[in-house]
């Protein structure tokens, strides 16, 4: 066999397990950063890729609020948020729901909670178990607790370490609108 021969041959092996691994049946994972639910993409990020999401400079007010599904007392808040996103859409207010779960739970805990409760907002998992180098970052107030949020313009910040009723939420908002 001569050395032509034996190239030709490579390329269709290497052109037969490529279009293979291709045809093989998609996940839940759409990119190493991203999941998907009812047609709504999860983005999700370390913190170096998260931060950027702290430092917005438009014309919006930020609600950010971090979270997790086996916390009840962000379980208990969320419908607050999800109350605000839609009261206060034409007031160029986004609410964005920093979900904490453990990354191998998404499947089992976090898509199951989005699609019960029907969540609206912006939502994006944090998946960066250097919780000690990010949370300081994120606020030197923060000592880890949840839930926790981030009120914020490009011209202020608020960070509260606390649970919200919607009264409560919507006045800490008013102050920055």
């Amino acid at each position: 066999m001569n050395s032509r021969m034996k190239s030709s041959i490579l390329v269709l092996i290497i052109l037969f397990f490529s279009c293979k691994k291709q045809s093989e049946p998609k996940t839940e994972l759409k990119t190493e950063n991203e999941i998907n639910v009812n047609e709504k993409s999860i983005p999700i990020y370390n913190f170096d890729e998260f931060e950027h999401i702290l430092h917005f400079e438009d014309e919006k007010t930020y609600i950010v609020n971090f979270w997790a599904t086996w916390c009840k007392p962000c379980i208990k808040e969320l419908p607050y948020f999800e109350e605000i996103k839609e009261n206060y859409k034409n007031n160029n207010v986004e609410v964005i729901l920093v979900s904490l779960d453990f990354s191998e739970n998404i499947e089992t805990h976090l898509l199951p909670f989005i699609e019960k409760h029907s969540l609206k907002s912006k939502i994006v998992l944090l998946d960066d178990v250097d919780s000690n180098r990010w949370i300081p970052l994120v606020s030197e107030e923060w000592s880890g607790a949840i839930p926790a949020t981030i009120i914020y313009t490009k011209n202020k910040r608020i960070f509260y370490e606390r649970t919200f009723t919607y009264e409560e939420l919507e006045t800490e908002l008013n102050k920055l609108l």
